[in-house]
């Protein structure tokens, strides 16, 4: 079975997402590279998005919303 890779923390994401964005504006990327960054920055946005709905949802049972 394939071991599924562990997220980064959220913080660590966001930070990530950054620098991608980053490179991106300062024409830092080459065209060889540029699909392979939007996908990962694609993929980090999706797993926080996720991680504010989860947090989200737990903070409304907490405060029985």
């Amino acid at each position: 079975m394939a071991k599924k890779k562990e997220e980064p923390a959220y913080a660590e994401a966001i930070a990530e997402i950054e620098r991608i964005i980053g490179r991106f504006r300062n024409e830092e990327m080459d065209v060889d590279s540029l699909a392979a960054e939007v996908r990962r920055a694609t993929e980090l946005i999706a797993s926080c998005k996720e991680r504010l709905r989860r947090t989200e949802e737990e903070v409304n049972k907490i405060l029985g919303a």
